[in-house]
């Protein structure tokens, strides 16, 4: 999953991407408001960190602008003000949550995940049942999480999207554009190695032999 931070805050800018890739996600930054805009037209995120006080276009006119183009894309508000009627200008405006700063990071991973996973649960489109079988995987949409055994494995909204797929497919052979399309968007224009990358980093989270894939 791509996540966009649009923060002016180098060190707050900077702290995000560390704990988000730790994490496993991918990440866009930009360090104010009109750069905000570009990357997110420039790259399609799966969800957006938004800080309001930015240089060039504040954080509320950028939230209005992805608004008016994608209605669904996650949206969470990072910010020094913390009065009320910011927070309810943000979430009338379509943000999905609104985080006042100082935070600690391990809330803002939580709070991301809460959000995808209720964007997975409202997702009508979905055929796929709540959880279900790979191999010796045991896949839980919902939870943003598989199982094997015991062990726990956390996943991002993308992978989800992608055992999905194969999952749906029933062992057949899904050439690339198929999973580009289906898991990136048929709008999406990546680079050559951005489905090597996500997969390679898939398989060393599901697969007991990386080097031997029996899953993806």
């Amino acid at each position: 999953m791509k996540i966009l931070i649009a923060e002016d805050d180098k060190f707050i800018r900077e702290g995000l991407e560390e704990i988000l890739k730790s994490e496993g996600y991918e990440t866009v930054a930009a360090n104010d408001g009109s750069q905000a805009i570009s990357l997110f037209e420039e790259y399609r995120p799966d969800f957006v960190l938004l800080d309001i006080m930015m240089p060039v276009i504040d954080g509320y006119e950028v939230c209005r602008r992805i608004r008016k183009t994608d209605d669904q894309i996650p949206v969470i508000f990072i910010s020094a003000k913390s009065e009320e009627i910011d927070k309810v200008i943000g979430l009338e405006l379509g943000a999905d949550d609104f985080i006042v700063k100082p935070f600690g990071t391990r809330e803002v991973i939580a709070r991301i995940r809460a959000i995808t996973r209720r964007c997975l649960a409202r997702d009508k489109n979905s055929n796929i049942q709540e959880q279900f079988e790979l191999k010796d995987l045991t896949v839980s949409p919902s939870e943003l999480r598989a199982y094997r055994g015991e062990i726990v494995i956390e996943l991002s909204l993308r992978d989800i999207n992608i055992l999905q797929l194969l999952y749906k497919k029933n062992g057949t052979v899904v050439d690339r554009d198929t999973i580009f399309n289906e898991c990136w968007g048929r709008d999406y224009f990546p680079n050559s190695r951005t489905l090597d990358q996500h997969i390679s980093k898939l398989r060393k989270l599901i697969e007991i032999d990386p080097k031997d894939p029996q899953i993806v």
